[in-house]
């Protein structure tokens, strides 16, 4: 039996909007919600915008994120609600701008800063977004659709838990409950936000109505590196699990929200950037990468999800010069272990070691566009404001090229 999760709120929500006139175009509030796990959080320190500056390509895009003080925008008619920076169910909601990634000593960004900017850019209307992401999720398990059904492991897994000697009913009843978790929650925080949209947009007035401008999925790592639910990761087919569970999920959430031809953008994970190019020192991952990609990807190649699911490839925004100097780094990193091991240095001598070591590696210039570029490690994209601002960008434009859709009620709706 195919179960779904909806809140009364949101039924409400729904019912109420089937019956308002609609408003005038310019008034209706565009509502977009992004989903995933931590890159979907976001972990671009603030501190790294300047780095956007410092490349003629992005520089326009470093302009519309700030104001003409130099201080981060402050988005006019562009209100967020966001769950699961910090973990767990705590609320951030209000006009959009940075410290909506994921909590930490500094504020960071995700997608939405620029996905936010660049939506209103592009519509002309209000815009609402709201955000569930919990870092160190999968889709196999946590946010496992419901038409998908319950985990079940494979014969290789049970074999290997058997082997362990591991209580396999008790593990099994363990990964049942967590099937669908974040699923229901993130269902769940949508319903409580459009049932009540006052609250998150204060001008916000029923009879001007919404739209359900899109949705976008920016999740993977999890999935990428499991290697007991998907035990043939390099090879063609590998994941093809994974590109499953994305269409049950697809469709899962349209029928949540009454929205059968919802546009929806999969953010195609791209850490490392393109296959192809990857270093002697990638070549390790390359199969890997390759074939999640593939299986992410595929969905949208499917003809019932023609012209409203779109896969951007966000391995197009990698920064290589960063990536490239971050991997020299892990060099420094590597000496810096060595020479605290060695009991005949001084704390002077081991730091005039590794100073001439580092000097060894890079210039001055490179060292600057280091610190000021990276902010987290390389599945986070290196903490990079100048990485994620392009990925929200290309959200918002794979979104705002396709029409939104009016939520309408339906029979389960309405039970």
């Amino acid at each position: 039996m195919k179960i779904f999760y909806s809140s009364p709120l949101f039924s409400v929500a729904i019912l109420m909007l089937s019956v308002t006139a609609a408003p005038a175009v310019e008034k209706r509030l565009q509502v977009y919600i992004l989903a995933g796990q931590s890159n979907m959080q976001g972990h671009a320190q603030v501190r790294t915008f300047e780095h956007i500056g410092m490349d003629p390509q992005t520089a326009p895009l470093l302009k519309e994120m700030l104001q003409e003080d130099g201080t981060p925008r402050i988005c006019e008619q562009v209100w967020i609600s966001s769950i699961g920076h910090d973990g767990g169910e705590n609320e951030r909601h209000g006009r959009l701008t940075v410290g909506f990634g994921a909590a930490g000593r500094e504020p960071k960004i995700g997608p939405e800063f620029t996905f936010g900017i660049y939506a209103r850019k592009f519509t002309k209307q209000p815009i609402l977004i709201i955000k569930t992401a919990w870092g160190g999720k999968s889709l196999n398990t946590d946010f496992r659709p419901p038409s998908a059904g319950t985990y079940e492991f494979s014969e290789a897994q049970l074999e290997n838990l058997a082997k362990r000697g591991t209580d396999i009913e008790s593990v099994q009843a363990a990964r049942a409950a967590d099937s669908g978790h974040y699923y229901r929650r993130m269902i769940e925080h949508i319903g409580r936000v459009l049932g009540d949209i006052p609250r998150v947009v204060p001008d916000y007035h029923p009879q001007d109505g919404y739209d359900l401008g899109g949705f976008v999925w920016f999740q993977g790592w999890n999935d990428m590196v499991d290697g007991g639910t998907y035990p043939n990761r390099g090879q063609l087919g590998g994941y093809d699990q994974y590109s499953e569970l994305l269409t049950h999920f697809i469709r899962d959430v349209r029928q949540e929200l009454s929205a059968p031809k919802l546009p929806f953008v999969i953010g195609v994970m791209g850490v490392g950037g393109p296959v192809e190019q990857y270093g002697p020192d990638q070549q390790r991952y390359q199969n890997i990468h390759r074939e999640f990609r593939r299986a992410m990807a595929s969905p949208a190649a499917m003809a019932e999800f023609q012209n409203h699911v779109t896969a951007v490839l966000t391995e197009k925004y990698w920064d290589p010069q960063l990536g490239e100097l971050s991997a020299r780094w892990n060099q420094v990193q590597a000496k810096r272990r060595d020479l605290q091991q060695d009991p005949n240095l001084s704390d002077t001598e081991r730091q005039d070691s590794l100073d001439a070591f580092t000097a060894e590696l890079f210039t001055p210039q490179e060292l600057h566009v280091l610190e000021t570029g990276k902010s987290n490690a390389e599945y986070h994209y290196l903490g990079s404001a100048k990485i994620m601002s392009q990925i929200g960008k290309a959200f918002a434009e794979a979104l705002t090229a396709s029409p939104p859709v009016k939520p309408r009620s339906t029979a389960r709706s309405q039970q």
